[in-house]
C-alpha cells in the first residue's frame, strides 16, 4: 500500500511539473491570447559556463546570404540568385559577389561559408520606354538575342556606348522564329529564352544611354510553319506547305493569326521598355517558285494585291502600336528604291505607301547587294555611288510623309576588298550628305571592331558625319555612373 500510495504520489507531482512546463512553453500574447510555440535558443556549455549560440545574421539591405555546400562554385550559386538580382549575367553576379566576399577563393567554394549575395531586388523589374523623338540621331549596331543577353554582349554595348554609339538594335525574333525574350501565346508554346528577362535589359541599356529597338522578323518564321503548318504559303500543287528554294520557312503574311502573332509581341516588348519596335521581313517571299505559291488572301479580297496586305497589317500595327508611346520602324530591301514592279509584286514593299504607317524607314543599302545595278561589276567598293543613289531615290519617294530615313550600313566585308574604318566613314558621310538622320550596323556576327576604330576620328570631326552626341533628357538621366 504505501509503494501503490507512493507512486501516486510520484505521478501527480511528475503530472504537475509537466504541465508548468508546457505554461512556460506557450506564452501569453500582449492580448492574453496564445502565440504559436516558439524556438527557445539553446545554450552551448563549455566547461562549467554556458553561453547563447549566436543569433543567425541578418542579411543587409539589398543582399542575401547564402550557406555553402560541397561542390558548390560561384558561378553555380550566381545562377541560382540571378533572376532575383540587378545583374544581367551570371558571370556579373560572380564578380560582384567576390567583391563581397573576401573568403571567395578559386573556383570551388569551402562548404559552410555564408556568403552575402549583393544586388538582390525587393521585387521583379517594371521598366517603361524611354521615348525619343523619331528624327533621334541614332547610332545603332544590332546584336543577335543569344548575344545580347550574353557576356560579350554586354561588353559590345559598353564598348559601343565609349566609342560614341547612342543605340542598340537586338532581336526578340530572328528570322529562323526563334523568340528571344519570355512570352505567352497560344501560338509559341515552349522556348529558349536568350533574354531571360527583358525589362532588366531594356534598363541596361538605358543606364549606357542607349535607345532600346526590338527587332522582329515577321513572316519568315520557320519555328511557327513547323509547328502550325496550317498557317504556312500553300503550293497551289500540291495543297501542302510551299517551299521557297526547298525550305519550309513562310508563313503566309495574309493570314491573321500571323499577323495578331507578331504584334502581340511587338506589344509585349514595348511594355518591356522598348522605345522602338522595329520589323524586318515585313514582306512576302522573293524567292522560290512564285506560280506555285498560294496565299489566304486571294479567296478573302481577290482584288488585293500583295502591296494591299502589307499595307493593311502595318495600318493595323501601328495603330496598336503608337498609343504605347514607341515608335515603329520598318526595315526594306535597298533594291526597292529603284520601284521595280517585278520587285514590287513579288515582296509587297510599296514604299510610298509603307511610308504612311511607320515613323522611320531603315532601307538595308549594303553596297555589296547591289549586284547586277548600273553597270557597275564591284558594287561592294563602290559605297559612295549606291548608298548617294539609294538615299537620293528613297528621300523622293517618301517626300512628304514625314517619315525618317535611318539606313542599314554595311559592318561586314562580304564582297568588297576594301572594307576598313575608312569604307565605314564613307557610308556615315554620304548617308548624312543625303538626308539620313542617324544609321544602323548590321554585322551578323557582331564584330564592330571597324566601326569601333572608325568611330573617334568620325566624332572628332564635329558636325560632318553626325550631330553630335545628343541624347533626349530622359535617357541621359538614366545614364548610370561610370564606377
Amino acid at each position: 500500500m504505501l509503494r501503490r500510495h507512493g507512486l501516486n504520489l510520484f505521478l501527480v507531482i511528475a503530472v504537475g511539473a509537466f504541465g508548468l512546463a508546457l505554461i512556460h512553453l506557450r506564452p501569453v500574447d500582449a492580448a492574453g491570447g496564445p502565440q504559436s510555440p516558439q524556438l527557445v535558443p539553446a545554450k552551448a556549455t563549455i566547461g562549467n559556463a554556458a553561453s547563447p549560440i549566436p543569433a543567425p545574421r541578418i542579411p543587409a539591405p539589398g543582399t542575401a546570404l547564402y550557406q555553402t555546400h560541397r561542390g558548390d562554385t560561384a558561378i553555380s550559386v550566381a545562377r541560382h540568385y540571378l533572376s532575383q538580382t540587378s545583374y544581367l549575367t551570371s558571370s556579373e553576379l560572380a564578380e560582384a559577389m567576390r567583391g563581397a566576399n573576401s573568403s571567395m577563393q578559386g573556383t570551388f567554394l569551402k562548404p559552410n561559408q555564408e556568403l552575402v549575395i549583393p544586388g538582390i531586388l525587393d521585387g521583379p523589374i517594371a521598366e517603361k520606354a524611354i521615348p525619343v523623338p523619331k528624327d533621334f540621331e541614332a547610332r545603332a549596331i544590332y546584336l543577335t538575342g543569344l548575344m545580347a543577353g550574353s557576356d560579350r554582349g554586354v561588353k559590345i554595348v559598353r564598348r559601343w556606348r565609349e566609342a560614341g554609339g547612342n543605340a542598340v538594335v537586338f532581336d526578340i525574333k530572328d528570322s529562323d522564329g526563334t523568340v528571344n525574350i519570355a512570352f505567352e501565346h497560344p501560338l509559341i508554346g515552349t522556348h529558349k529564352t536568350y533574354i531571360r528577362d527583358l525589362p532588366k535589359y531594356t534598363r541596361f541599356l538605358h543606364s549606357q544611354g542607349m535607345h532600346a529597338i526590338a527587332r522582329i522578323a515577321m513572316f519568315r518564321d520557320e519555328r511557327l510553319v513547323v509547328s502550325h503548318p496550317e498557317l504556312a504559303v500553300k503550293s497551289k500543287k500540291s495543297g501542302q506547305p510551299w517551299r521557297e528554294n526547298g525550305k519550309l520557312v513562310w508563313t503566309d503574311p495574309s493570314r491573321v493569326e500571323v499577323q495578331e502573332y507578331d504584334i502581340a509581341l511587338a506589344l509585349a516588348a514595348a511594355e518591356a521598355g522598348a522605345a522602338e519596335i522595329q520589323f524586318d521581313y515585313v514582306r512576302f517571299p522573293a524567292e522560290g517558285d512564285q506560280k506555285d505559291a498560294s496565299f489566304n488572301f486571294q479567296n478573302r479580297h481577290r482584288e488585293w494585291q500583295r502591296a494591299d496586305v502589307i499595307a493593311d497589317f502595318l495600318r493595323r500595327a501601328y495603330t496598336s502600336l503608337h498609343p504605347k508611346g514607341v515608335l515603329l520602324s520598318l526595315d526594306v530591301f535597298g533594291v526597292m528604291a529603284w520601284q521595280r514592279p517585278a520587285d514590287l509584286a513579288h515582296t509587297g514593299q510599296d514604299i510610298v505607301r509603307m511610308a504612311k504607317y511607320c515613323d522611320v524607314l531603315s532601307p538595308m543599302i549594303y553596297p555589296s547587294h547591289f549586284f547586277g545595278m548600273d553597270g557597275i561589276a564591284k558594287p561592294g567598293d563602290e559605297p559612295e555611288h549606291f548608298i548617294g543613289e539609294s538615299m537620293d531615290r528613297f528621300q523622293k519617294i517618301t517626300a512628304g510623309s514625314g517619315t525618317v530615313i535611318r539606313p542599314w550600313l554595311q559592318a561586314f566585308a562580304w564582297r568588297t576588298k576594301t572594307y576598313s574604318p575608312k569604307y565605314i566613314e564613307v557610308q556615315v558621310l554620304t548617308a548624312k550628305n543625303k538626308g539620313g538622320v542617324g544609321f544602323l550596323f548590321w554585322n551578323a556576327n557582331n564584330d564592330y571592331s571597324k566601326p569601333y576604330a572608325a568611330m573617334p576620328e568620325m566624332k572628332a570631326a564635329k558636325g560632318q558625319y553626325f550631330r553630335g552626341d545628343e541624347l533626349p533628357q530622359p535617357l541621359k538621366a538614366a545614364i548610370a555612373p561610370v564606377q
